[in-house]
């Protein structure tokens, strides 16, 4: 039983450069009068610089308010339990809640510095949006000492008093680089390390193959069976095999590392890869699903190794017409390990290692990707940019990678495996209804958000039919070749993006409106995915004639969902400090930029040579002109000049900060921009020129 006297003393403390007073206690903590009660809903919660946090609940239009002091020990991206209420405010009703209760907590683990006193310490959180320290009892220091860094795991979330906490481990000689990674993990949810149960059990998990289970197994060592990957990947889910047959069909294998074999129902690894649900990649690591011995070592589809596989088979010919397939367990041992960039050069023409095998799974891939396209698919193409590190893991360089025809094989083989389990599963019904499984669904377009698009299209030319989802997805598809190349692609890709639905595990099947697909899961990624490893265990019960629908599925695949959408913004967060800490280096100089955004405070601006986004705000604006918001046309317009910055505008700025701690870059106006100012403010434009110049020779 820990002794509490030491830390009721202490309730009140707080980090004094916190904004936010939400876990003050010496505050008194009684929810405002905000009228009459409503009802209790569930949903996830925001909270802003200032303290005021946004609950989003399905099914509602707007936001629930909830003011610092009924917030409950809640923090931003919790989901929560609130009693909503109105409030009459002049004549308007305003939606006002009180948190009861957090139903699931995003972020348990703390990085920061400790404060040690005789007898108990506090952890003061690197990250302001814990707005409290943390106690933690002298037996829960496990060697820390004041100063040290540390990582701290909340134990008890109470009401009055400040977190109660322990040391999972002191982090010693980090870089600040080190330090931040850590920290965007820990502030997206994700544990740093796995427990100790975890890495046990995995450590137990024999890489010797058992004969018994591999005389089960469709055997495919003797088959021609090959990965491709990225030059630094570890973690080989796929591999693809490929055998001539007669009349001009192949089989071609699509196999999946195996690890419901190795991960178990229920069993502490399982409940871990649960809890994380995905990978996540940043730019110099990668934080796995699962502990690296099984990760990168006994599922991995390593060359010359012996691995078990889940597979789908398919008979196909170089037109992509399947004639039969097959799913089940399966042996093999892959031949050779290549590159992307490997690949890519034998597609292009250079000799190499079954080049004629390559050739003819490109023609197939190509043969599947025209068909696609042909049943609806909608055609978005992407850039990656990936940072260029040093052994420090500081960016010297940034590299702009295009999905070429190689990605494009590896990813249509994909898609045609993940389809041909979903509708293989999707047939079975259980007890008259269909059985429950994993869907990977991408719903259509908003049409308030679609109309809008299609009106700001029309602008440039270009008109879409919003008829039918036929006639959609064909318009769409037609703009998106139309565009390339022409001043307004940027725009028009971007905003085409932002106005599709988010893809979601779920067990309601809606299909996959951006591939085109009725049927759609995921089965090829159980390494770095979760809903893979629930995909293949309901796959393999199907198989063996075992038909029962999984407990829990739904809020395993909202969880999920929700992981994924987690990992994505460690992902961007992580992005954004590698940008920043690059452009460190051009603080004062200039650069060529495009409008990536717009928004009533500012703009934001790519720069076009490194990809790398900052802020140029409205203030920085003032002296040429008053800007005004139009949501409609996404654009900032002057009163008085007419000039407008709009999504995909290209403009000089200069760069004049770029702040680690914010992880922002702020910019300039360097040059006004070459655009038609409305009629008839052209006196106001020579002004506002004027005054660009004078502050450039400022400068």
């Amino acid at each position: 039983m820990v002794n509490y006297t030491i830390a009721d003393a202490m309730a009140g403390r707080k980090n004094n450069n916190k904004k936010s007073n939400q876990g003050n206690p010496n505050r008194k903590n009684t929810a405002r009068n905000v009228g009459a009660k409503v009802g209790t809903v569930t949903g996830k919660i925001d909270v802003s610089k200032s303290g005021l946090a946004f609950v989003t609940v399905e099914g509602m239009e707007k936001d629930v308010l909830v003011y610092p002091e009924n917030l409950n020990t809640a923090l931003k991206g919790d989901t929560v339990k609130l009693e909503i209420m109105l409030k009459k405010n002049q004549g308007s009703k305003r939606i006002e809640g009180v948190v009861r209760e957090v139903t699931i907590r995003k972020q348990s683990e703390f990085v920061g510095r400790m404060e040690v006193k005789p007898t108990f310490a506090f952890l003061i959180p690197d990250n302001d949006k814990m707005p409290v320290d943390i106690f933690i009892p002298e037996e829960n220091l496990n060697g820390a000492i004041d100063g040290d860094k540390a990582v701290v795991k909340v134990l008890e979330w109470r009401k009055s008093k400040n977190p109660l906490g322990t040391v999972l481990r002191i982090v010693t000689n980090e870089s600040a680089n080190e330090m931040a990674m850590q920290d965007i993990l820990s502030e997206n949810g994700f544990p740093l390390d796995f427990p100790d149960e975890v890495m046990e059990e995995a450590a137990r998990i024999s890489d010797v193959l058992d004969k018994k289970e591999i005389a089960k197994r469709e055997d495919f060592r003797n088959t021609l069976t090959l990965t491709i990957d990225p030059a630094d990947a570890k973690d080989f889910d796929d591999a693809i095999s490929i055998k001539e047959l007669k009349d001009g069909y192949y089989e071609v294998g699509v196999h999946i590392a195996d690890v419901s074999h190795y991960v178990n129902e229920n069993t502490e690894l399982d409940k871990e890869a649960l809890n994380r649900a995905t990978s996540v990649y940043l730019p110099d690591r990668v934080l796995p699903m699962l502990p690296e011995h099984l990760s990168n070592q006994l599922c991995s589809l390593r060359p010359n190794e012996e691995k078990f596989t889940f597979s789908a088979i398919f008979t196909i010919n170089k037109q992509g017409k399947v004639k039969d397939y097959r799913l089940g367990k399966t042996i093999i041992n892959s031949n050779r390990r290549f590159t992307y960039e490997e690949a890519q050069e034998i597609i292009e023409g250079k000799d190499g290692d079954y080049a004629e095998e390559i050739h003819t799974l490109d023609t197939i891939s190509k043969a599947l990707r025209e068909q696609r396209f042909k049943n609806g698919a909608i055609n978005f193409s992407s850039q990656e940019v990936r940072f260029q590190l040093d052994e420090k893991g500081v960016p010297i360089g940034i590299i702009i990678k295009e999905s070429k025809d190689a990605h494009k094989l590896i990813e249509e083989l994909m898609l045609l495996a993940n389809r041909y389990v979903a509708q293989h599963v999707g047939a079975i019904e259980y007890q008259g209804k269909p059985l429950p499984f994993p869907y990977r669904v991408h719903d259509t377009p908003n049409e308030e958000k679609l109309a809008a698009f299609a009106a700001f299209a029309a602008k440039f030319g270009y008109k879409m039919s919003l008829n039918t989802p036929e006639t959609i997805t064909k318009t769409f598809n037609e703009l998106l070749r139309d565009v390339q190349g022409k001043p307004e692609q940027h725009v028009l890709e971007t905003l085409g993006i932002r106005t599709m639905s988010k893809a979601v595990y779920t067990t309601e099947n809606v299909g996959h409106y951006g591939l085109g697909f009725e049927d759609y899961c995921h089965f090829t990624s159980p390494i770095r995915r979760y809903p893979d490893v629930l995909v293949h265990r309901i796959l393999h019960e199907v198989l063996q004639g075992k038909i029962k629908p999984m407990k829990g599925l739904e809020e395993m695949c909202k969880h999920c969902s929700t992981q994924e959408r987690n990992a994505m913004d460690a992902e961007r967060s992580a992005t954004k400090y590698k940008q920043v800490e690059f452009m460190q280096q051009y603080v004062g100089e200039t650069f060529d930029g495009v409008v990536s955004g717009v928004a009533a405070f500012g703009i934001f601006v790519e720069t076009i040579e490194h990809k790398c986004e900052g802020m140029l705000p409205i203030n920085d604006l003032l002296d040429i002109d008053r800007f005004e918001f139009s949501e409609q046309e996404y654009a900032l317009v002057g009163r008085s000049t007419g000039l407008r910055f709009t999504i995909g505008d290209h403009i000089r700025i200069k760069v004049v900060r770029a702040d680690l701690d914010k992880r922002q870059i702020d910019f300039s106006l360097a040059e006004m921009p070459e655009q038609k100012a409305r009629k008839p403010l052209a006196k106001g434009k020579e002004k506002a020129e004027k005054k660009i110049t004078t502050r450039k020779k400022k400068d």
